[in-house]
């Protein structure tokens, strides 16, 4: 331990498991009070008491509006600030764009991109009030190059890029000292891509060699991560991190 986010107040969502959960344990172990949050409660409650002391669970449905609101009064009342905001729950479904429904777009939409809009909406005043502060955004690299096997979520992590390019801005021309960036790994071995992939998924007909080769681990987002949330960074607002050994740039025909 290093202590590179001591005494800092974070906010991880979708921390029950996978890339939540490692950005917990890491910035737990880097001297932040963690508040992990998710919609799959019994797992997030056993993980925080895993970690120890600096984390705890609170129950989040991220796309409900009242639940940010409640969620950010509790943190400023019992901590008095925040400094730390991790958008990283997300759902993914397969569904080519005739196969996808108007009731599965929303659906995607509305915890994918209206839950990172809601998230900084409520979050940002207190990171304001508490003298700056990183937020940082899970995006994909479907945001990045066509996947034409998930269209709604290739397009929600396309509108969180934009939406965190217009808050870095923001922030930066308010003086706030709040950054805002996204990053954007390609495959990350995780539970819910492992119930994807077990379902078919192949991403512009890659062989699954090739694939693999893109596929990151969760560790690797969350020192990443760490990284954007630390003073090291100081200088990084409104950038695209991409985890992905290159698959945003290797031409197809090679």
């Amino acid at each position: 331990m290093t202590d590179r986010v001591a005494g800092k107040i974070a906010i991880v969502t979708g921390a029950s498991r996978g890339v939540g959960l490692a950005d917990a344990k890491l910035l737990s172990r880097e001297g932040a009070t963690v508040i992990m949050t998710d919609i799959n409660a019994e797992p997030g409650r056993q993980a925080a008491l895993e970690i120890g002391g600096n984390a705890r669970f609170v129950s989040q449905d991220v796309s409900d509006e009242a639940g940010w609101q409640a969620l950010i009064a509790m943190v400023e009342k019992e901590y008095g600030r925040l400094d730390i905001l991790v958008n990283n729950a997300a759902i993914l479904q397969l569904a080519d764009i005739k196969a996808e429904t108007l009731e599965g777009w929303r659906r995607v939409q509305a915890v994918n991109s209206d839950g990172i809009f809601l998230a900084i909406k409520y979050a940002l005043p207190l990171m304001e009030r508490s003298g700056g502060g990183s937020i940082v955004n899970m995006s994909s690299s479907s945001a990045l190059c066509g996947m034409p096997a998930i269209p709604a979520y290739s397009a929600a992590k396309a509108a969180v890029r934009g939406l965190t390019q217009s808050v870095a801005v923001y922030c930066h021309k308010a003086g706030n000292k709040v950054r805002c960036n996204t990053i954007h790994p390609d495959g990350i071995a995780t539970p819910m891509m492992m119930e994807i992939a077990d379902k078919g998924l192949v991403v512009n007909g890659d062989k699954a060699e090739q694939a693999a080769s893109y596929v990151c681990m969760p560790e690797d987002v969350a020192n990443t991560v760490l990284f954007l949330v630390s003073d090291e960074s100081c200088h990084i607002n409104g950038a695209a991190i991409c985890l992905d050994n290159s698959a945003t740039i290797t031409p197809p025909y090679l």
